[in-house]
């Protein structure tokens, strides 16, 4: 648990989107369980994208704002305040992903303060054994379920806030031959200087997955318009062409890339992998030469995506 001094630097972010009285505000920010520091209530008429993305420690919400927690507010702890917490309206607010149910009466700034504080700890947790299991430790990625499980995420929103999104499928031609030369220790070096590269080719908002030994998945989930999966794409195959230089050795890989687009090429997140994937695997290996998307190659939707 990576808890924060009293002399963090940093205050905990939080977000109350719900009626608390003022008198359980006072001593909330300077409280010894913090310090805190609110943001402005005009955050809550922003989409639930940019709540999301904003990345707040906790947020504190109510029945009136309940559709926002349903969305899902992915990385963040959540109290829910709520005057009559029978015990089907608790289960109700955990299923739905609060950390802990409030009520209000009585309500002191030290109690809510160390409410906060504790839910912040138990969702960090969650989160790191939750990425300690779903990472591929090799490269530091997601695995492919973690990577489907953010698209899916993306995917609910979608529903609510349309907007272009693409998933790229990555293939990388050499490992291989790489560890048949030079051993199997340089061809994993090789691997995790790829994902580097990749990660550092998209922007932080992406999500790089490692699926297999060869391949890659790159969640596009933010686009002005579908053509900028297109010049990600290029870029991104631009970037692991240029030589790696790995224990000494000078090497290189082919890739093929392939794209598939929400909601053109499929409305839920394992038929947009796959046909990013089988995309990716119906394209020649030859550089730029190597982007694929469903249509300019014809594949087969039965062999691919049923």
């Amino acid at each position: 648990m990576n808890a924060r001094g009293p002399a963090a630097v940093a205050p905990f972010r939080v977000l109350v989107l719900a009626e608390v009285d003022d008198a359980a505000l006072a001593g909330f920010c300077d409280s010894p369980f913090g310090p805190f520091t609110l943001a402005d209530r005009e955050v809550a008429l922003q989409t639930n994208d940019a709540i999301a993305a904003a990345g707040f420690d906790a947020v504190i919400v109510d029945a009136s704002v309940r559709a926002l927690l349903d969305a899902g507010i992915p990385l963040s702890a959540v109290l829910a305040i709520d005057a009559d917490p029978a015990p089907e309206a608790v289960l109700h607010w955990i299923g739905a992903g609060a950390h802990d149910v409030v009520e209000p009466a009585g309500l002191t700034g030290r109690a809510l303060a160390r409410r906060t504080r504790l839910a912040i700890e138990r969702q960090r947790a969650a989160l790191a054994a939750r990425r300690a299991y779903s990472t591929d430790t090799a490269t530091g990625l997601p695995h492919r379920e973690q990577f489907v499980e953010h698209v899916s995420h993306l995917l609910a929103l979608r529903e609510r806030e349309p907007s272009p999104m693409a998933v790229l499928g990555i293939r990388i031609e050499g490992l291989a031959s790489v560890a048949a030369r030079f051993g199997t220790s340089v061809a994993d070096v090789l691997r995790r200087r790829v994902a580097v590269r990749l990660r550092a080719g998209v922007r932080a908002s992406d999500v790089v997955a490692s699926i297999g030994e060869d391949r890659f998945a790159v969640l596009l989930g933010s686009l002005l318009a579908p053509a900028d999966a297109d010049r990600v794409a290029a870029k991104v195959t631009e970037t692991l062409l240029r030589t790696f230089s790995v224990g000494g050795n000078d090497v290189s890989v082919a890739v093929a890339v392939g794209q598939s687009t929400y909601p053109e090429d499929g409305v839920d997140a394992e038929r947009l992998l796959r046909k990013a994937l089988a995309f990716a695997a119906a394209a020649p290996a030859e550089g730029r030469s190597g982007f694929s998307n469903f249509h300019e190659h014809q594949v087969r939707d039965a062999a691919n995506d049923e």
